[in-house]
């Protein structure tokens, strides 16, 4: 949302779960709700996302009822965002700033299937990109993980 209003300059945008009568509600119900399921995510090669996953897909743990309107997709892609992965319908479930050192948001939770001494590729990425801003990474930016919705 931080970035639909302040990039974009989508001032009022909202999330139908806060503010259901809004008048741009850039995350809206889904069609189907994910709650409770784990389903399959394709990861799209050639993106950051793919870059920290061990394969191509991955089961995912979904606590989520809403996600992107797809009625603003296109303006996200044309700010910068790309898809970083899908469900085997095509439904977007990562989206990525490729842009910044890490800034990908996730329709699911990484941390829900972590376990001690198996992290999820996610959070192994998010840290790695934290060290190294840390260390010398682009002056300015910020390592962030927004797993919006």
């Amino acid at each position: 949302m931080e970035y639909v209003r302040n990039v974009l300059g989508i001032k009022d945008a909202e999330h139908e779960e806060n503010n259901p009568d809004a008048p741009n509600l850039v995350i809206s119900a889904l069609s189907c709700s994910l709650k409770g399921t784990v389903q399959r995510v394709i990861i799209v090669p050639g993106t950051q996302a793919h870059r920290m996953y061990p394969s191509e897909e991955a089961k995912e743990a979904f606590r989520c009822g809403c996600g992107l309107n797809p009625g603003y997709l296109d303006r996200i892609v044309k700010s910068g965002f790309r898809i970083a992965g899908m469900d085997d319908k095509g439904e977007i479930r990562i989206i990525e700033l490729p842009t910044r050192p890490f800034f990908i948001a996730t329709l699911f939770l990484p941390q829900l299937v972590s376990e001690p001494g198996r992290p999820h590729p996610l959070i192994v990425g998010y840290l790695k990109a934290a060290l190294a801003q840390r260390h010398g990474g682009e002056r300015g930016n910020v390592a962030k993980m927004h797993t919006l919705w």
